[in-house]
């Protein structure tokens, strides 16, 4: 039962009771309840601030751990990103020294991804959202450069099928094994003016001229086509000439036999004839020429298997002296 309060009125000289009216009640009920509830939240909130109930717990542990996976794959991220970085650069290197081809652009590698923000839903995680989206970032500019560095390598593969090609293609060895080329003979002719041995007069011979027995084997002397196949009783006489592509065409000269035949695929060193007499010429040898976009060179700089640097500069000594050609 309340107590019913009495205040004293002077001008009644009397004491009156008090009388409260229902908004006073309820301003003091709301007053009430609202202590009430503003202490249950703080009595909640420390509650669950120092003393976390064991599902809490539980769940900081889980977090706790996730947080040290997620530091170890960020760091395995930073090392994937170096490596390919080091990819990066050695595959630049291939490209400036074998290739001659610009390298990946710097800018491309290394630029970011345009428009809106992908991760803007990762804001309203105020303490992991910014290291979450520094990470994705990480990932999408990995994937990128992935991507990048695949294709050049595709690019590689295909430049270096290319220059396997090539380098099988350009006449680079003697059209005669070494065992069977007598490079000690003084009468070796070169490329140059020549006296011809039967006209007796000064003429560009156009290649140089190997002196073997009849009989001995010539060697194609890189991978190309049989474009000429002839039989003459002057000039060449019997001679055979290969395209090789790239702009490469060698002839070969005064042969005994023709093994080849027209439009035949050869390989470098397979036997295309033997050494002969055939033709304008006065002793057994094979006359070899290198032509390059047309135009005659002197095949001794494609002469260079299997020669030792003071074998080569003899060669060469003996292939500039002159004398005169046996063609």
């Amino acid at each position: 039962m309340s107590k019913e309060k009495f205040i004293y009125n002077k001008h009644t000289l009397r004491y009156e009771k008090v009388t409260e009216s229902f908004k006073v009640k309820l301003f003091r009920i709301f007053k009430f309840l609202s202590a009430v509830i503003l202490s249950a939240i703080i009595l909640l909130s420390v509650s669950y601030t120092y003393f976390p109930t064991p599902k809490e717990k539980a769940l900081q542990r889980e977090l706790s751990q996730l947080e040290r996976q997620y530091q170890s794959l960020d760091e395995q991220i930073g090392k994937m990103a170096k490596v390919l970085e080091n990819i990066q650069e050695r595959d630049a290197g291939v490209h400036r020294m074998m290739f001659g081809m610009e390298p990946i652009d710097a800018s491309l590698w290394n630029g970011g991804i345009g428009g809106h923000n992908p991760y803007a839903d990762l804001n309203s995680f105020n303490k992991s959202g910014e290291l979450v989206k520094s990470t994705y970032s990480r990932i999408e500019k990995l994937k990128r450069q992935l991507a990048l560095q695949s294709i050049s390598l595709d690019t590689i593969e295909s430049l270096a099928k290319d220059r396997e090609t090539m380098l099988a293609s350009i006449p680079a060895i003697k059209p005669i094994r070494s065992d069977q080329l007598k490079r000690d003979v003084r009468l070796l002719s070169g490329f140059g003016m020549r006296i011809h041995p039967v006209y007796k007069v000064r003429r560009l011979h156009k290649g140089i001229d190997f002196t073997a027995p009849t009989g001995t084997p010539i060697y194609a002397t890189g991978d190309g086509k049989v474009i000429e196949v002839t039989k003459k009783r002057t000039g060449y006489g019997y001679h055979v000439k290969i395209d090789h592509g790239y702009g490469y065409q060698t002839l070969y000269a005064h042969m005994s036999r023709i093994d080849a035949k027209l439009g035949q695929q050869v390989k470098k060193g397979q036997q295309i004839g033997r050494v002969g007499n055939t033709g304008t010429s006065t002793a057994p040898h094979l006359h070899y020429e290198v032509h390059i976009n047309g135009r005659v060179v002197d095949p001794i700089n494609f002469c260079i298997d299997d020669l030792s640097p003071e074998e080569y500069q003899m060669l060469v000594d003996l292939a500039s002296t002159p004398n005169q050609s046996f063609d």
